[in-house]
């Protein structure tokens, strides 16, 4: 359908504002509308490239009105229609080169993860023809001795994995894709004299990191707002993703260190 709604913030505009502005000035701005919206996550927008404030010499950020109707556009492409930053780029990109845009209708994302950067391995990499695998994947779904096969992994290897909680089946006694991922992984740095219970620490640090994300998003999911409420499914995949750039940085830093 074609683009219902324009413009960029509403009460008290970015016109209305004279000259640059501070990132605590737009955010005051944006909260008319988005009440959810943090100066963190303006400033993940802007990690991600869409939009580019001004600097001054001691490094400050400046906003000019066309940023605030960008971050407006940015946000409410999130909120009305679930887009993921990358298509909300080629939009902006399309914008700017003068390209009418059209927006299909508001629909929930299938996964609140969905987004996160995944390991270089497809679902289906290193599976034989014919193995039946790659299907039951697709179909959301392996058995038990398909995730053996995918892993290149024995019972019993299986086994301990799921002793030290790295493994766990669905409640159908099947396992999802992810899962295959995680196996592969796990199989691969065994490979390297990574035992699991190597991975227990692992394990545990990211279900850290997932139960404080979902207490940054809890007070989006009781918002009154079902809008604002919906949008906790982007705030909880857009932190997830900054939480996994923030652990891939610190083990470089940390392996930089260590071997310098």
């Amino acid at each position: 359908m074609p683009q219902s709604r324009s413009g960029g913030a509403r009460k008290g505009t970015a016109a209305e504002e004279p000259g640059p502005m501070s990132i605590g000035a737009v955010l005051n701005l944006l909260r008319d509308e988005f009440p959810e919206v943090t100066i963190s996550k303006i400033r993940f927008l802007e990690s991600e490239g869409l939009v580019e404030p001004q600097r001054t010499p001691s490094g400050y950020r400046k906003f000019s009105a066309a940023d605030v109707e960008r971050l407006s556009r940015v946000l409410r492409l999130q909120r009305d229609h679930y887009l993921p930053l990358r298509v909300i780029r080629e939009q902006l990109d399309a914008l700017d080169r003068g390209e009418e845009i059209r927006l299909p209708g508001p629909t929930r994302p299938a996964d609140p993860l969905d987004g996160i950067p995944a390991p270089a391995v497809a679902p289906d990499a290193g599976i034989p023809d014919g193995s039946g695998i790659s299907e039951s994947l697709t179909a959301g779904r392996v058995g038990r001795t398909e995730l053996m096969a995918a892993a290149e992994v024995d019972e019993e290897q299986l086994a301990e994995w799921e002793t030290y909680g790295l493994i766990a089946p669905a409640r159908d006694g099947g396992y999802d894709a992810e899962t295959v991922t995680i196996a592969r992984i796990v199989a691969d740095l065994g490979r390297y004299g990574l035992e699991p219970r190597h991975l227990r620490m692992v394990k545990a640090a990211a279900e850290r990191e997932a139960g404080l994300i979902e207490q940054l998003v809890a007070p989006l999911r009781r918002h009154r707002n079902p809008q604002t409420r919906a949008h906790a499914e982007t705030t909880a995949r857009e932190l997830a993703t900054l939480a996994v750039r923030l652990h891939a940085a610190l083990v470089r830093s940390a392996l930089r260190a260590r071997l310098h």
